[in-house]
Formats: structure tokens, sequence, C-alpha cells
């Protein structure tokens, strides 16, 4: 499969749930293998100076993404912050549903976080949106305004990348056409920065085989 295109599952019906198994596993495999690491490395960076400098990061989503986002809040919050001197500031804002459905009932669901965001983030912080699509219209919505304000942007993406791509300071691509491989290597991702900017801050020496990641 040529690697300008996206890794697309399932291509063919598959009759045991053993074989589409395999095949998923082999998907992801062929996916993973795609992403580039550089944006990875970059995120990472941004991420750092957004804690470090004691700015927030607003994280954002739809469905599973929103379900990314809560836990996001919770890894890199509290999980960043474990047996460090960091102080991560995070708040999902996929998670407050009295907000959303009052913002998408009275205005718009395609201004849930971008109302929220108008309120309440500052130049200096960062929007962290999950949208395999890279085309939801809230997410959009977000990005936009992030550019407009002087507020940074990580995006994680599937698919082609849709707008989301192209609107974020650091996108971290995953190039696949399936929505649950995509989530699954969006959380993969959500881990693999969390845990890094904790053990980037651990205190020294610090035994890793024994610290609990």
């Amino acid at each position: 499969m040529s690697a300008s295109l996206p890794v697309q599952f399932p291509s063919e019906t598959i009759k045991d749930a053993a074989t589409y198994a395999a095949k998923y596993f082999e998907a992801m495999r062929d996916a993973m293998s795609r992403i580039d690491l550089k944006t990875v490395a970059d995120a990472a960076a941004l991420l750092s100076k957004v804690y470090d400098r004691g700015s927030r990061l607003w994280a954002i989503g739809n469905g599973g993404s929103a379900s990314m986002a809560d836990h996001l809040m919770c890894d890199h919050l509290k999980g960043g912050r474990t047996g460090t001197t960091r102080r991560p500031q995070v708040c999902s804002l996929a998670s407050n549903n009295a907000m959303i459905t009052a913002i998408g009932n009275d205005i718009s669901f395609e201004q849930i976080f971008t109302y929220q965001l108008e309120s309440l983030a500052k130049p200096g912080d960062c929007v962290f949106a999950i949208s395999s699509s890279g085309n939801s219209p809230n997410i959009v919505s977000a990005l936009e305004w992030a550019k407009r304000e002087g507020v940074s942007s990580i995006s994680l993406t599937g698919f082609n990348g849709g707008k989301a791509r192209d609107l974020s300071d650091v996108n971290i691509y995953v190039p696949v056409e399936n929505y649950g491989i995509s989530e699954d290597l969006h959380q993969s991702l959500m881990h693999i920065l969390a845990q890094y900017l904790r053990m980037e801050r651990l205190s020294q020496p610090v035994p890793l085989p024994q610290t609990k990641f």
C-alpha cells in the first residue's frame, strides 16, 4: 500500500472474529508505523512549555474523543504531576454536560467549545483537539478561534487529517480510515505524551524500572 494513502480497514467482509482481530491488529501496526514521530516530539515540546510557564491546556473532542479528552485531563494533570515538580493545568471542555447542552441548545452545537474558550482561555494557553475526521464543525471552530487569539493548538487526527490538520500548530496524524484504530492510536499517543512529560521532570536519580507509569 502506498505510504501516501491512509490505511483502509476493513477492505472486505471477514467471516470470523479471530481473523478480523488479526487483520485489525495488522492494520493498526501499519498505521502506527507511518506516524511522523517528529510531530510527537513537537507536541511534547509545546506541552512542556505550556505546563512550565503555568498556562492551561484545554482538551476537546466529540464522542469517543470526548472521553479521551477527559482521560487526557486525568493522565496529564494527575499522572504528569506524580513524583515531579510539574503542576500541569489541564481541563477537558467536553466534561460538563450542563454547559455543553446549554450552549448547544441556546446557541449552537458548533460553538460548544469556542464559547467556553472565549471565557476561559488566554494567550499562552493551548487547545488540544482530538478528532479522527479533523472536520467536526465544533473542533474546526475552536481551532480557528485559537489561531485568531494567539492560543497555540495541538491536534490528533486520522483519515485524511481534515481541516484540523492545517489549523493546528502541531498535528499528529494517524493515517488510517477506521475510527476504532484511529482512536486506539490517539489514546496511545495521549499516553505517550503524558508519560514522557512526567519522566522529563521525575526527581533524579530515579529507579525507572521501579517507577510505575
